[in-house]
């Protein structure tokens, strides 16, 4: 088994190849049920996320992916993220910051060309470059806070594939 990358990435993405039937696995992962995870399937997908007691704001969840290479051959695809609603709001968030960045960038070219003040409108946007760094430290933050959990998920994969 491969352990867990650090790099930078806020979704940190892995794939393992595994000498059994894609079907058996699915089906193990289905069967375990080990406090405090949840695990749920759809088709070949598996979610793990822990249960309400044990989750919180910066839980992590682990989606895999198990496809079938030959007869007794799958892999597996496995990609940790934040609760799918958090990730939501920060990628709305992180596009709400670009779109008025654009916007206060419009109106300062259309200032300047009228010969205005565009002051207000560099300060403004200084202002969303400063906002969408802490937006991206905050998601930070929060994946460091996740990463326990994140390696107790992969352990618990690691145990129903074995």
């Amino acid at each position: 088994m491969k352990t867990i990358p650090n790099d930078i990435v806020l979704r940190p993405r892995f794939q393992l190849e595994v000498p059994d039937h894609h079907e058996k696995l699915l089906k193990a992962f289905e069967d375990s049920e080990v406090k405090p995870f949840l695990v749920k399937r759809l088709d070949e997908h598996i979610f793990i996320k822990f249960n309400a007691k044990h989750n919180h704001f910066w839980s992590p969840q682990l989606h895999l992916e198990i496809v079938e290479m030959d007869e007794n051959n799958s892999r597996l695809f496995g990609i940790f993220g934040p609760n799918p609603t958090l990730w939501t709001f920060f990628m709305f968030l992180h596009f709400g910051v670009a779109t008025i960045f654009i916007i206060l960038g419009i109106w300062a070219y259309s200032s300047s060309s009228l010969g205005k003040s565009y002051t207000l409108q560099l300060a403004l946007m200084g202002f969303m470059v400063v906002l969408w760094v802490v937006l991206y430290f905050f998601g930070r933050v929060g994946k460091h806070k996740g990463k326990p959990q994140m390696h107790e998920l992969y352990q618990f994969m690691s145990r129903v594939l074995t």
